[in-house]
């Protein structure tokens, strides 16, 4: 199928590495040109894309803590100076923030998490919306999670921080869509990865349970009893910013195998 993205304009938040990089790897295969940020050298200078077929987009980089406002306005300058415009803003950054009980947990760490998780959507998206309202197109799509959907035991910075992603989306759509820009959530279940693995490593002994009684709790969740890959993620991003897509605004985009509820045995 072909999406119609061939020199699309895209900007993908902590793009290094897992769900970030297998978003922007789709997007390079379709030809669209891709710019990664992500506040991990390493993973940065890891990521490079090689597609035989002579039709992958170009790819950049470039390191930037995306709570940081100047950084982020800098990272726009240079970036539109390149692309002249921008026609996809994912806003894929995040941090699990702490596990455990609420009365234990760290007012620090309850600040990073909702910083991490909001604050960057509040500044990449304060920086792209006037490129689009020019251009009268763009699509922007905000990372929450099944966890902005319901309860989460043991992970309320977490849970806070991707319900607030859903209540900003709405928003957002509703004031852009005048201007031909659609705004939508995307809401993972739990994806395979060295991340989903760390999660489920703090519960268990948050719990005081061994890693596979977590990781079966966390299967059982969902009807289809399955976790979710970054590349199923990636294939409803790419969709939905396509021409293919282009009523979709406002939704929360569940990719999750259908989450029954999130608790604790």
């Amino acid at each position: 199928m072909d999406l119609k993205l061939h020199g699309c304009r895209v900007l993908i938040t902590a793009g290094g590495a897992g769900l970030g990089r297998a978003t922007a790897e789709a997007f390079l295969r379709e030809g669209a040109n891709v710019h990664v940020c992500d506040i991990d050298q390493s993973a940065l200078d890891g990521f490079s894309f090689v597609d035989s077929s002579g039709k992958a987009g170009k790819l950049t980089k470039s390191v930037v803590d995306v709570t940081d406002e100047p950084g982020v306005k800098t990272l726009f300058a240079d970036l539109l100076a390149d692309y002249n415009g921008l026609d996809v803003l994912v806003n894929n950054a995040g941090t699990a923030g702490q596990t455990g009980e609420l009365e234990k947990l760290d007012y620090d760490a309850w600040q990073k998490c909702i910083s991490v998780n909001i604050d960057s959507q509040f500044l990449f998206s304060r920086e792209a919306i006037p490129v689009m309202k020019k251009q009268k197109s763009g699509a922007i799509f905000n990372l929450s999670s099944t966890g902005g959907l319901f309860g989460f035991p043991y992970r309320t910075p977490y849970a806070a921080a991707k319900w607030a992603v859903v209540g900003i989306t709405k928003t957002m759509a509703m004031e852009l869509g005048p201007f031909g820009i659609r705004v939508n959530a995307v809401a993972p279940g739990s994806v395979s990865g060295p991340r989903m693995d760390r999660v489920i490593d703090a519960s268990a002994q948050t719990q005081g349970v061994s890693v596979d009684v977590v990781r079966e709790q966390f299967e059982k969740q969902t009807s289809m009893r399955t976790f979710v890959s970054p590349e199923d993620i990636a294939n409803m991003i790419l969709f939905a910013s396509s021409p293919k897509g282009s009523k979709i605004s406002g939704q929360v985009l569940t990719v999750d195998g259908h989450t029954e509820g999130l608790s604790v045995s």
